[in-house]
């Protein structure tokens, strides 16, 4: 058979699917086990900058809905590091669903998106002032704002 002409039509499409991602699936399978829930290089920013500003916190608070990333007492207030991704942060130029599974990926990350707004509505209904920083507002261009603007926050 000459390749390509008389290919049948099932084949060329599940070709096409299978070229979808650019890695094996053991390779993806790895690097999807490399994304941390705790400790992300975001709030280890967060986390470093408000110590080194004389704030002191608790983590991952478990007894808290949603164990907010940081836990300060004295300010009643709990601060969530959210990635854009992972939590389908609207408009955000880092928030873009992928284009295989379409439908799991928007279950998963919706799904995400709604779990926190029920968590931070728990939390206010404790008397909990809740922040949440986005991994965007992080970046080198605008963290000189993001972070000063934190502190405003946890003072007021």
């Amino acid at each position: 058979m000459i390749r390509g002409e008389g290919l049948d039509i099932r084949l060329r499409e599940k070709a096409i699917i299978d070229m979808a991602d650019v890695h094996e699936p053991e390779t993806r399978s790895y690097n999807m086990s490399q994304i941390q829930a705790k400790d992300s290089k975001p709030e280890m920013m967060v986390r470093k900058f408000l110590h080194a500003n004389g704030f002191r916190y608790r983590l991952h608070v478990k007894d808290l809905p949603g164990k907010p990333d940081l836990v300060l007492p004295k300010y009643n207030s709990v601060i969530f590091v959210h990635g854009c991704f992972w939590h389908a942060h609207d408009g955000c130029k880092d928030f873009e669903i992928p284009k295989t599974r379409t439908e799991w990926w928007k279950n998963k990350l919706f799904g995400n998106r709604e779990r926190d707004v029920k968590h931070v509505r728990q939390l206010k209904d404790l008397g909990w002032n809740v922040i949440v920083v986005w991994e965007c507002e992080l970046k080198s261009d605008i963290i000189k704002k993001t972070l000063p603007e934190l502190v405003k926050r946890l003072k007021k």
